[in-house]
């Protein structure tokens, strides 16, 4: 009899938690369900140009608590044009696999819920250390994104305090706040600026004065790379350049700020970009965790047929949930949690 070939593949950024979870898919199928798997190197890439490697229990041996990916990664987008999307179709047909595992943020899913619509088995994982994916609580990565920034400010604050200066620190998030959100919160940040609520720059060195009449003569600031303030209708960016999902690079608000509270309020001010140290290094033990439910779940919902399908956190269980509704539309901050972090600004 002729083993069930799977393929597994990741896309979008790297993020800490991704070998946890296709250690767990392969030690799962292997064991329980004996699948054979078939890595697909680069995200789609690796779909639309054949390349792969097979994933058995050697492969996947010490990967645990590797940051990374040990497949590789890419932004390709084959949903871009008609003839990618059927050369996709076609190969993964040439390849002979039964279902493939697709663990991406939004754009990754969104390639893997049309492909589904199209008859093809797919199953995804949500990954982003944004966690800005509906349809789960958490997705993976998250937690040590915001462990890092978290540590990035504990040290700024003695540094902030040594020298009375203002302190800008500037993390992930492009439509949503919650890296910035919860290491600001756990951090201890007289402000916090997400994309969610826009801000004015009078409002932050408001704050900045009121610390200074109860005798703190420094301050924190924590700014989301996608947030604006009331004025602007568009992001600050690296550049004009766009990714194949029509992404632009994010960076460089918290340095516009920076300049603006040193110029009105007269303080010293510098600005810190956490930038790619947040996707980097070794997963925390949560995500290490939960990476392994997310891919014990997607495993066992490719040996059900229930394709279209995502692992979803649901309170403390990992369930499926519709693929589609993951990329519906971003989860993004709501105001009872942002009401938070207002009680602790200044």
């Amino acid at each position: 009899m002729t083993k069930k070939v799977v393929g597994v593949l990741t896309g979008g950024g790297d993020c800490p938690g991704l070998n946890p979870v296709i250690r767990a898919i392969v030690r799962k199928g292997i064991d329980t369900y004996h699948f054979e798997f078939l890595g697909l190197r680069n995200g789609w890439l690796g779909l639309l140009e054949q390349n792969t490697l097979p994933l058995d229990v050697n492969a996947i041996g010490g990967i645990l608590h590797r940051g990374g990916t040990i497949l590789g990664t890419s932004r390709t987008n084959p949903s871009k044009s008609e003839d990618q999307m059927q050369k996709a179709i076609a190969n993964f047909k040439a390849l002979g696999l039964h279902a493939l595992i697709a663990i991406g943020g939004d754009d990754t899913l969104g390639v893997a819920s049309k492909l589904h619509k199209r008859g093809l088995n797919l199953v995804g994982v949500p990954k982003t250390i944004d966690n800005d994916l509906s349809a789960t609580d958490v997705t993976f990565g998250f937690d040590t994104a915001v462990q890092i920034a978290t540590e990035a400010i504990d040290r700024l604050h003695t540094t902030a305090e040594s020298h009375n200066r203002v302190m800008v620190v500037e993390v992930m998030g492009r439509h949503a706040g919650w890296i910035a959100l919860h290491s600001g919160i756990a951090g201890g940040a007289d402000a916090i600026l997400i994309p969610e609520v826009p801000f004015t720059v009078d409002d932050v060195c408001n704050i900045i004065r009121r610390r200074v009449i109860r005798g703190r003569n420094f301050s924190i600031v924590v700014v989301a790379e996608g947030a604006m303030p009331k004025d602007s209708h568009d992001f600050v960016t690296q550049s004009d350049e766009k990714d194949s999902f029509g992404h632009v690079r994010l960076g460089g608000i918290g340095n516009l700020i920076a300049m603006e509270i040193e110029k009105r309020t007269g303080f010293e001010t510098r600005t810190t970009i956490l930038g790619h140290i947040q996707r980097g290094g070794t997963p925390t033990a949560f995500d290490r965790v939960l990476g392994t439910k997310y891919g014990i779940c997607a495993i066992d919902l490719v040996a059900q047929g229930q394709f279209g399908q995502m692992a979803s956190l649901r309170g403390t269980l990992v369930v499926g949930a519709s693929l589609e509704e993951a990329v519906s539309k971003p989860k993004l901050v709501d105001a009872a949690s942002y009401e938070i972090a207002r009680v602790f600004s200044g």
